[in-house]
């Protein structure tokens, strides 16, 4: 070949920082299939350096396709943890690979912060804490908790902020880490946007939450006596539910309770029966729900067997497979996981990924 021709060929070729497809529509098919050729060659010269591991000589060829490689990116889990669920503490966490933020701080700090620290989360990681009521075990070592970790702030109403003051001995320092909230308006905590909605409870402005991200949505609708129509509205639009499931109604009519608690606990604004609970999963299921966690379990008129067991049920009669929650191949196999919250101990790390379509 001469240097005249040689020239004229190089010439169609990119440069260095050029597009690696730009100039190769005018390269002669015969340079094209000579290049492969001579590749191909030299593959099998050096396999372990050159090929691609198990990869077919038949497919390098002169019609291998040329440009670039899209990697995409792997949606961001959300993670949940439970620290205690029930009249003695509740606290849980919600978070992705960034930051998180926790839901009430009735728990106390020390085993919050071992049962992150367990999987890796530092308190450094946590932007803030939304606050569902007034009530001691939703809310007992907020006040600890910021002022300890200054980073944190506060959510809740200004209401529900008012029945803390006046429910409890409560440092008014309290108030300079608040962000006031409003029910129906979303705020924002980092890669989270919430929105704060009204159950029907005997504290002081009730909220559930609303939590949106990557276009899926957690929803936690903790101590609440009826589904109120704003909260049907929030929890029929989960991928993730977390569900009050406190009380066996055999258990509470026979149990020790004197007859006024009992009373509170079966009115409109007390606590939901395992049997409501379980009936309305199995209303409002679609295939977006994956996760489904009972929270706020009595002590004296329920089990987590008699939770689950009810829940289960029903969601069975509808023709689904119910998994555990814990990985197992049956529930990989599962349509949706139930899973009862532990009531005093730290539940494990989940971690939530999008729904494989």
């Amino acid at each position: 070949m001469s240097k005249r021709n040689n020239k004229s060929i190089s010439g169609n070729f990119p440069g260095l920082f050029d597009d690696i497809n730009m100039g190769l529509e005018s390269v002669p098919q015969t340079i094209l299939s000579d290049i492969a050729r001579h590749v191909a060659k030299q593959q099998e010269k050096t396999p372990s350096q050159s090929r691609i591991p198990n990869m077919p000589k038949q497919a390098v060829s002169a019609e291998m396709p040329l440009g670039p490689v899209v990697v995409r990116p792997v949606p961001n889990r959300i993670m949940f943890m439970s620290f205690g669920s029930g009249s003695s503490g509740n606290c849980s966490y919600i978070g992705d690979s960034q930051s998180g933020f926790l839901i009430d701080a009735g728990v106390e700090p020390d085993k919050v912060i071992d049962g992150l620290r367990l999987h890796g989360i530092s308190m450094d990681k946590i932007k803030g804490i939304c606050i569902t009521h007034d009530h001691g075990d939703h809310m007992k070592y907020v006040y600890p908790i910021v002022r300890k970790h200054r980073h944190i702030s506060l959510y809740c109403t200004p209401r529900a902020m008012n029945g803390i003051m006046r429910r409890h001995s409560v440092s008014r320092r309290l108030k300079d880490y608040q962000i006031n909230i409003y029910k129906e308006i979303p705020f924002t905590i980092d890669n989270f946007t919430i929105t704060a909605f009204e159950v029907m409870h005997d504290g002081t402005d009730n909220a559930g939450f609303y939590i949106e991200h990557d276009e899926r949505a957690f929803t936690v609708a903790t101590d609440l006596g009826c589904i109120s129509e704003r909260a049907d509205h929030y929890m029929r639009r989960s991928d993730y539910l977390m569900i009050e499931s406190n009380y066996d109604l055999n258990m509470l009519r026979f149990g020790p309770y004197p007859e006024y608690l009992k009373a509170r606990i079966r009115n409109v604004n007390g606590h939901l029966d395992n049997k409501v609970t379980a009936e309305y999963l199995a209303k409002i299921y679609t295939d977006r729900l994956t996760h489904v966690f009972l929270c706020h379990l009595s002590k004296d008129n329920n089990t987590p067997e008699a939770a689950l067991l009810e829940s289960r049920s029903a969601l069975e009669s509808i023709g689904l497979k119910v998994g555990s929650g814990c990985n197992t191949p049956d529930d990989n196999a599962s349509q949706i996981q139930l899973v009862a919250l532990p009531r005093f101990d730290c539940s494990q790390l989940y971690c939530l990924r999008p729904k494989i379509k």
